[in-house]
């Protein structure tokens, strides 16, 4: 595993600035959760560090590579990002950020 870097991140649509100037760092290990209002940009942000969406400026970095210009399949490689959509009635957040272990096999005596 390795650390992700964003140094002023900024994603524009023509004149529309949604992400200004983000900068972030996920060091390897870390466990994090990107939680707000419907809109804020939370899934533009994870679409950009997966490579789905361009990055506007700033750099992005997956240990000590730049990843800008990386095609996705290559991204895809060095690390998992999880959007949740609304599959079912709306849950808790706790709820969300556990499901993932709601499907793993339990050894025996667990």
């Amino acid at each position: 595993m390795a650390s992700v870097q964003l140094q002023n991140v900024t994603k524009a649509w023509g004149e529309v600035v949604v992400s200004k100037d983000i900068n972030l760092d996920i060091h390897e290990g870390e466990f994090v959760v990107f939680v707000g209002p419907s809109g804020c940009g939370k899934s533009t942000l994870l679409r950009m560090i997966a490579g789905l969406e361009t990055i506007t400026s700033g750099d992005l970095f997956i240990g000590e590579k730049r990843m800008n210009d990386t095609p996705p399949a290559e991204t895809r490689r060095w690390y998992g990002v999880s959007v949740l959509r609304a599959l079912s009635p709306p849950v808790s957040s706790r709820k969300h950020v556990i499901w993932p272990e709601t499907g793993r096999r339990k050894k025996r005596g667990d």
